[in-house]
């Protein structure tokens, strides 16, 4: 694996971000849902970032990116939904279709974790998956979780949910 860097998101990340999303956003409609076609302009990722910058300052969401040596944006991770009084938040990434295969997610799930623990004192992760994405399932038993006892969550029905204690 070609050194990477981990950080947190930036305003000045748009233009990195929309051509990242642009040239994936067919491998990832295949195993995530669909953004709305709004996103993919350079207005609707400058909001986009806004929104998650402003949900970090709140200590809601952590959202990095992951970059190749070059600088190029190969992948994201973002501690989701953080809730201080339960110590817990959800994780969620995502790699480039040209960078699989090389470790990367399983790097940002330890990074997550990591961020977790030492940032933000939290206990409990969980992550959502749906059944066909088979690579993120295994990421995620090697980063630790566990997969939950099936359960009828509302919206939840057609999702694998994970869960790690830190």
């Amino acid at each position: 694996m070609n050194l990477v860097k981990i950080r947190t998101l930036k305003s000045t990340d748009a233009e990195a971000l929309l051509r990242f999303e642009m040239d994936n956003r067919e491998w990832f409609e295949r195993h995530i849902d669909a953004r709305d076609s709004a996103f993919y302009s350079m207005q609707g990722v400058t909001d986009h970032i806004a929104v998650y910058l402003s949900d970090f300052a709140a200590g809601a969401w952590h959202p990095f990116v992951i970059e190749d040596s070059a600088g190029k944006i190969v992948g994201r991770a973002n501690l989701k939904d953080i809730d201080l009084s339960e110590r817990s938040a959800e994780v969620g990434y995502r790699v480039a279709e040209s960078a699989c295969g090389q470790g990367l997610a399983t790097l940002a799930v330890r990074h997550l974790i990591q961020e977790a623990q030492s940032h933000w004192n939290l206990k409990q992760l969980v992550a959502h998956v749906y059944p066909e994405n088979i690579g993120s399932a295994k990421v995620l038993k090697r980063c630790g979780f566990l997969i939950e006892p099936a359960s009828r969550q509302e919206g939840m029905e057609h999702e694998y949910r994970f869960s790690l204690s830190i």
